[in-house]
């Protein structure tokens, strides 16, 4: 086996059993250097936390965002904002444009099992309300990485989302999600398996309605 390939098993191995101690960021460091790329670790990891599960995935996360992260200024938000999280960017989600108010950014993490993409947005950027329809199973689960996002389903009140934040949109629900005002914003976007899946995009969130569910929040973190 090469070098890069016995640092995957030994990261996977390790993290499986919950070690992510001083040892296990060095084992870390001895994969980017064995050739392990940001966004390859990442979609390792991503992959192992079905199987070792989420609570384990997160501490590994962390780790690893330390270990890839560039010692390099980071001349703005959006830089900044990349340089807080393991999960790459990703490029501008031109295909979508249209479903967005405000621009966001796209990447593929893995499309073995689920399809699990990281989505971006810029401050004050949303999606349209939309509905993800199936004949059975389907829906969305939203899994904050970064910075401060909001999430509404039709009928009810706006959920913040912050880091380790997840919300699950089962099939058939009218909602929309994106970013606070003030702040960048990533989610992993994971595509439950189902039958007969489609996505319904609808209109667009009004600034009036946007803005009041972002000061909701706003307002109880002033009383506390």
């Amino acid at each position: 086996m090469s070098l890069r390939d016995r640092s995957l098993v030994t990261v996977t191995a390790l993290m499986s059993q919950g070690q992510t101690d001083s040892s296990f960021r060095c084992h870390l460091e001895s994969a980017k250097k064995n050739g392990i790329t940001k966004e390859e670790i990442a979609e390792i990891l991503t992959h192992a936390a079905f199987y070792a599960g989420w609570s384990k995935a997160w501490a590994a996360f962390r780790l690893a965002k330390e270990v890839w992260t560039e010692n390099t200024d980071q001349p703005d938000a959006k830089a900044r904002h990349a340089a807080s999280m393991i999960f790459p960017v990703g490029q501008l989600n031109a295909g979508f444009a249209q479903y967005f108010t405000g621009s966001s950014y796209l990447y593929p993490v893995s499309s073995e099992q689920a399809g699990i993409f990281n989505v971006t947005f810029e401050p004050g950027c949303r999606n349209n309300w939309h509905i993800h329809h199936a004949g059975s199973g389907g829906g969305q689960i939203l899994i904050c990485i970064a910075g401060r996002g909001l999430c509404q389903e039709w009928g009810k009140d706006a959920v913040e989302m912050l880091p380790g934040s997840v919300v699950n949109i089962r099939a058939g629900v009218k909602h929309w999600h994106g970013a606070a005002p003030d702040s960048w914003f990533s989610h992993l976007a994971v595509e439950v398996p189902g039958e007969e899946i489609s996505n319904e995009w609808l209109e667009k969130v009004p600034d009036d309605d946007y803005l009041q569910a972002a000061n909701l929040y706003n307002n109880r973190r002033a009383m506390l």
